[in-house]
């Protein structure tokens, strides 16, 4: 039985601050977080520098610059961003741009939208001034000219043809936000579009409460509003491990083939606990606060 807690209860400010994010790329992307949180500085401006650094990385072949293409050879991002106060901003199936979380950024500022997709998402980050460029590096490139010797599609469980960056951070105002990117699933389908940059599936963020994020099958976890499911189960009174726990299982009793999957999923509170699950064993997440200096944990799992 969970135990409800109120507002009050669950917001305790002390000054402090926490930034969670998924695979071990987000040591390094924490790093570029806390030195915002650090000083003072809102967690929206840090998980948006947080996220660009593994969407700046050539050699990071999940998330934006290397990114693995389509199977017709164009890499197509998608992010998303959520801030304290519920504004949010999504971008999918958009090319030609390496930070896609800061266009994101800017349809959470500059638009009276929440989306922008694809030839509009693209026109729209030209027009406020990103550069245009190739994203397909040469590593990215060989990798999918080998594919193509098969052409076969079958997502191998963590390895980076479905991972993602998604980051939490909780500021010393005590304000949650999230951000969430990716260059999707491998060789996927054209116009493919996963979790990451769909509010309430890949992230969702509750400043009464906490924040989720999400790794893995993006399709499994759409079915089940993921990272919505975790803040409400938090609300509910469950642990942040828990309620990932429980948003995991919930897949599994969607999805037959469940063991051929990998979901995972990290949540803060706004208490400042932390927690994170997944379906099968592999998945790790960095966390960095006040007190403890940036350190990679394994999440436990079903599996």
């Amino acid at each position: 039985m969970a135990n409800t807690f109120s507002r009050d209860q669950l917001f305790s400010p002390s000054g402090n601050a926490t930034v969670i994010s998924t695979w071990n790329h987000g040591l390094e992307a924490n790093v570029a977080s806390w030195q915002i949180l650090g000083v003072g500085g809102r967690s929206i401006d840090a998980v948006e520098a947080g996220v660009r650094i593994p969407e700046s990385d050539p050699e990071n072949t999940s998330v934006g610059l290397g990114g693995l293409p389509d199977r017709d050879g164009h890499v197509t991002l998608d992010a998303c961003i959520m801030d304290s106060t519920g504004n949010c901003g999504s971008v999918a199936a958009l090319e030609h741009i390496e930070n896609p979380i800061s266009v994101a950024r800017k349809v959470m500022d500059d638009t009276p939208h929440v989306m922008l997709v694809g030839d509009g998402a693209l026109q729209f980050a030209l027009n406020a001034g990103f550069e245009k460029k190739n994203l397909l590096t040469e590593k990215a490139r060989k990798a999918w000219v080998e594919w193509q010797k098969k052409a076969e599609y079958s997502p191998v469980i963590n390895i980076e043809n479905h991972d993602t960056i998604g980051m939490l951070a909780q500021d010393k105002a005590g304000n949650i936000s999230g951000a969430c990117t990716t260059s999707g699933l491998a060789f996927k389908m054209r116009g493919r579009v996963g979790d990451s940059p769909i509010i309430g599936a890949g992230l969702f963020v509750d400043n009464e409460i906490g924040g989720a994020t999400s790794t893995g099958m993006g399709e499994a976890i759409i079915k089940v509003a993921g990272s919505h499911t975790v803040v409400e189960l938090m609300r509910q009174g469950y642990e942040p491990d828990i309620a990932c726990k429980l948003t995991v299982e919930r897949i599994i009793k969607k999805e037959s083939n469940y063991k051929q999957l990998q979901v995972g999923f990290i949540a803060i509170r706004k208490d400042g606990a932390v927690g994170g699950y997944a379906l099968q064993k592999g998945f790790n997440y960095a966390l960095m606060t006040s007190s403890e200096r940036n350190i990679l944990i394994d999440a436990k799992h079903k599996l």
